[in-house]
This record gives C-alpha cells, sequence and structure tokens, in this order.
C-alpha cells in the first residue's frame, strides 16, 4: 500500500470489469488517466477516482437492481448455497414502482445443481467474492440475476396458451458444452449435408422426457466465455429427489405453467440466490 493510494485487485477468476463491460484493465486505465496498471490484473488509484471511473463505466458494487421495465420476476430461494433444492415462485407487478405479486398460489420446490450454487454470469454482479464463479461440469447451477432466452422442446408447437419464442429441436441441433469450439455454450443447426466432427458429441438429446421443453437461462452468453458454463435452462426433473448437473428444474406441470404465463412485452427475469443473499440484497436489487 502507498501513501495517498489504496490497490484495487481484478482477480483472475473473477475479471469483474471485464465481465461487467467487456473493460479490460488497460481500458480502464485509459479511460481514468491517472491509473497506472499493473501487471495485468493490478491497479493503483486515488480513493476519490474509483467511484467516478466506475460510474463512467456503468458498474456499481452489486449492480443488478431489476430493471425498471420488467413485469415478472422467476424468483427461487435455497437455503444455501451448497443446497441442491430450491422454492420457485413467480412475481408480477403493474408498474416499476407497484409491488410484486405473486402470481400463484402456491410456490413450486426446484432442484438445482447436486454440488449448490456458484456466482453466473449474467445481468449481475456478485456481493460475496468469497463465492466461486460457476465453471463449466462443476455441478452448480448459476446464482443471481439472468434474462431469459428462447424456449426449445420437441412438440410441433408449445405448450398451448404459451406465446413465448420457440424453437422445435430437430436431429441437426446442437448446443456447446465444448469450451475449446468457436460455438461455445450456443445453439447451433448444422446442415445435413455437411455434418461438422464435432456434431455428434454435441447435438441436443432426442427423447429424453427430462428436456420435453428446455428454457434457456441467459447465463454466460454477453458473450459466452470459455469454460465459465453452458446450457442452463429450466427444464422437467428427472424425480422429486434427482438434482440436475445445474439447471433448475421442476414438475412438468409447474414448467409449463410457467411457459404460459411468460410475456416477452413484461420482460421476465430469474433471480436465484441463497436465502442469506436474498435477504441482504432484497432492498437494493427491488426483489419481492
Amino acid at each position: 500500500m502507498i501513501s495517498g493510494f489504496a490497490l484495487w485487485e481484478i482477480m483472475p477468476s473473477q475479471f469483474l470489469l471485464q465481465r461487467k463491460i467487456g473493460c479490460t484493465p488497460q481500458l480502464f486505465s485509459n479511460i481514468c488517466p491517472e491509473l497506472t496498471v499493473h501487471g495485468d490484473y493490478k491497479v493503483k488509484f486515488r480513493p476519490i477516482l474509483l467511484s467516478v471511473c466506475l460510474a463512467i463505466l456503468g458498474f456499481t458494487e452489486a449492480s443488478a437492481q431489476v430493471p425498471s421495465q420488467a413485469r415478472q420476476l422467476i424468483v427461487a430461494v435455497a437455503p444455501e448455497w451448497n443446497s441442491m433444492r430450491a422454492t420457485l415462485q413467480c412475481w408480477e407487478r403493474e408498474s416499476a414502482g407497484a409491488a410484486w405479486k405473486p402470481a400463484f398460489k402456491s410456490p413450486w420446490p426446484v432442484l438445482l445443481g447436486k454440488k449448490g450454487m456458484a456466482w453466473g454470469r449474467g445481468v449481475s454482479t456478485p456481493s460475496d467474492s468469497s463465492i466461486p464463479w460457476k465453471v463449466e461440469k462443476d455441478g452448480k447451477a448459476p446464482a443471481g440475476l439472468f434474462e431469459l432466452g428462447r424456449l426449445h422442446g420437441y412438440a410441433a408447437r408449445p405448450p398451448q396458451g404459451a406465446v413465448w419464442p420457440y424453437l422445435q429441436v430437430g436431429p441437426y441441433d446442437a448446443w456447446v458444452d465444448d469450451p475449446r469450439l468457436p460455438h461455445y455454450n450456443q445453439h447451433v443447426r448444422v446442415d445435413p449435408q455437411n455434418i461438422p466432427p464435432w456434431f455428434e458429441s454435441q447435438r441436443m438429446r432426442l427423447g429424453d422426457a427430462a428436456y420435453k421443453w428446455l428454457l434457456e437461462i441467459r447465463h454466460n452468453t454477453n458473450p459466452p466465455q470459455a469454460g465459465y458454463g453452458s446450457a442452463i435452462f429450466f427444464h422437467v426433473r428427472r424425480g422429486p429427489d434427482r438434482p440436475s448437473a445445474g439447471c433448475t428444474t421442476m414438475a412438468v406441470e409447474n414448467l409449463e405453467a410457467m411457459i404460459k404465463w411468460i410475456r416477452e412485452e413484461k420482460r421476465p427475469y430469474y433471480v436465484l440466490l441463497p436465502k442469506a443473499e436474498y435477504d441482504k440484497l432484497r432492498k437494493s436489487w427491488g426483489l419481492p
């Protein structure tokens, strides 16, 4: 520590600034010229400059308040970080300042990753740096605040009454979970006349009842970063006591009710947190 300066350390395992806005430490220093980059991850700054520079970059601590335009919110709360179970409720509000109201009479039990949760890469920044990021094959569900992606399924149409964007999965669809491939954590439909060599290991499974419906949870998508987790969905549980590899799973009737409830124009988001974290962030994030 140098007199008059503090030390800001961007941990290699986290890249908080880079993840939030695609900003490298060098760019951060360029925007705030009185900062000096040391190596790849450390910069010195005058304390008063930190808040100014972070404000310029649109970065604030735990900056995950539910967007004002959101009218629907899916909330799952687990007992602890290592829990494989959570309770989920859907909420809605009439306006940004209105109170959240439950959309269904009772909350539903859901299952998470077999090893609990880790911080995900959605639209939130971690509020507890002691908890690791989700990485590929860690058996953990991503925690935080997330947008929803497209619904996928085997049927020609989504559940009756659903209006969410839908894609029928066929024999040439893949969701890439190999960090070495260029389309990591993305859906790809290959040309049947020119099937790439990697396709067989990445193809979306057909005929699996658990994957009847796959509603994307947009973790690590903007843009995808290799190795930080892929193929995160809401889908049908395999049983009341069988956790997932990182997805949020539930009974088919509950999943279909949720799919019918969500509306694009209401900008739904998903929140997954352990209870202690939820209670700590409830007010600042604007949660129910």
